[in-house]
């Protein structure tokens, strides 16, 4: 879809859409207002037989409406003046987009906007309406034989602006062009996650990775498993133990920002396919465990995003990737296995293979001497518990680092929640047999599963984002989400600003 950004007055516009916001019960915004006006009371009259009452997502399509330009006009319904905030923007925005689905429209001139929204400025609504867009025209139909074509025709949109002065612009054009890069980093992670778990493999990922540094002039480095044994990664391997897919590690650097500036390292968790291993899970829904190396998916389309951005940053994406398999030669509980670190753990239940495979990786990170280092995984069932498919948990060893992560999901409205990391759960990972046992029991599952891999940053600052509720939705509408693309691309965006480092 092709997007920009134009000043104009709704009833003059040539548009096979124009669309409007009307607030409940039935109060024009100024858009609309010109329209009625435009149209000599037509919309009043519409308005004023009971078909349209402007809750917040509704919509209704008129054709041909006298005075005007356009070949239809949507009405969007806004809820009440008062109580418009950005999850009813959102809706609204999602409204109006499957609105417009519905239609034969292939452009569209929205009118949305300029309506004011509680803390939230005009660049926020510019890219949260790109990035429903796409949302709204995604489709992944590529293992399909035959294509289904009913989906939306929408080809161009317009983004309507009262006011235009050069400083606007320039910030308009700015979060339009952002918001169309994590759209496209977003699509990607969704990507990675729908495809099928025998195509997405660990040696798929790596061809990705390659892709993405050709595309964008960046450097990969592939680690295989000679290479990982060389470097001690026990605890990756033992992980790999079970599955005729070769493990990898993959390491994708983007250098955008000063040349001596330490870079901020994300390390994404890439199991393929998960089945627990010897501790197998039940069959039911077993089929979305492809879903569990959406974290190296996240890292991937972040990086994507940040490249086609030209981010003024250094980012380094780590992805520890394998399948967990059932098998002669997979790891069993009880055994004792030696991690990069030197740090021994007993495994105590295959299916918690995760945090081996990041702890190696979180050892791995140290090389690149990082500002800071965030790991992304659909780690623990416990998360999905504790948070459901609403926030991400968020975990660190240090309070800065956590707030602005916080205060990322909360523009990105990608939300995250901060768990503690206190040193008493530090007590459930004891072990009799090694120097700790790769999980803490059923109590605070998600805290215990952090505290272990914390094990392993002790010489940087890091965050800790599980993902395991809001990666992939289920049931009818299964399917990855790409989160938490948004939250990580805006959390570097941030970043970029906050130290003047624009190109």
């Amino acid at each position: 879809m092709k997007f920009s950004i134009k000043k104009g007055n709704p009833e003059k516009q040539r548009s096979s859409c124009i669309v409007v916001g009307v607030f409940e019960p039935g109060e024009l915004t100024p858009p609309a207002g010109a329209m009625n006006k435009a149209a000599k009371g037509y919309i009043d009259n519409i308005l004023g037989r009971g078909d349209f009452d402007g809750k917040a997502g509704s919509t209704l399509v008129l054709h041909n409406v006298p005075g005007t330009q356009c070949e239809r006009l949507l009405l969007v319904g806004l809820g009440k003046e008062t109580k418009l905030d950005d999850k009813i923007y959102r809706d609204v925005i999602r409204g109006a987009f499957q609105g417009l689905s519905k239609t034969g429209a292939e452009d569209a001139m929205l009118f949305l906007t300029d309506i004011p929204v509680e803390n939230r400025n005009a660049a926020w609504k510019i890219s949260q309406t790109v990035i429903l867009a796409q949302e709204n025209g995604y489709r992944f139909n590529r293992l399909k034989t035959k294509i289904d074509e009913t989906g939306s025709r929408l080809r161009k949109l317009v983004l309507a602006a009262s006011s235009l002065d050069h400083e606007s612009v320039a910030a308009q054009e700015s979060a339009l062009q952002q918001a169309f890069a994590i759209s496209e980093g977003i699509d990607l992670a969704k990507d990675l996650g729908n495809l099928a778990p025998n195509i997405c493999t660990p040696a798929y990922l790596a061809k990705q990775a390659v892709t993405i540094a050709k595309n964008h002039k960046l450097k990969v480095t592939v680690l295989e498993q000679r290479d990982m044994e060389k470097l001690g990664m026990g605890a990756l391997l033992a992980v790999a133990q079970g599955s005729r897919q070769p493990a990898k590690l993959i390491s994708l650097e983007y250098w955008g920002g000063a040349k001596k500036e330490k870079p901020v390292v994300l390390v994404g968790k890439g199991i393929t396919f998960d089945t627990g291993g010897i501790s197998l899970k039940p069959a039911a829904e077993m089929d979305e465990m492809k879903y569990d190396m959406c974290g190296a998916a996240s890292v991937l389309g972040t990086i994507a995003a940040i490249a086609q951005m030209r981010l003024a940053i250094n980012v380094v994406g780590i992805i520890p990737t394998t399948e967990n398999m059932p098998g002669g030669n997979a790891t069993k509980p009880g055994d004792v296995v030696t991690s990069m670190s030197g740090q021994t753990i007993e495994i105590l239940n295959t299916d918690a293979e995760g945090r081996l495979i990041l702890c190696d990786a979180l050892a791995y990170a140290q090389r690149y001497e990082p500002q800071v280092v965030i790991d992304i995984a659909t780690l623990t069932g416990a998360c999905v518990i504790a948070l459901g498919h609403v926030a991400s948990g968020l975990l660190s060893n240090d309070d800065e680092l956590a707030e602005e992560l916080l205060l990322a999901s909360r523009q990105a409205s990608d939300p995250a929640w901060r768990l503690p990391l206190w040193d008493d759960y530090q007590e459930q990972l004891k072990s009799n047999f090694a120097d700790m046992a790769n999980i803490g029991g059923r109590a605070a599952g998600t805290i215990t599963a952090a505290c272990f891999l914390s094990r392993f940053t002790g010489k940087y600052r890091w965050a800790h984002l599980d993902i395991a509720g809001t990666a992939w939705k289920s049931g009818k509408e299964k399917g990855a989400t790409g989160r938490p693309v948004p939250l990580l691309t805006q959390f570097l965006i941030a970043r970029t600003k906050e130290g003047n480092r624009h190109p």
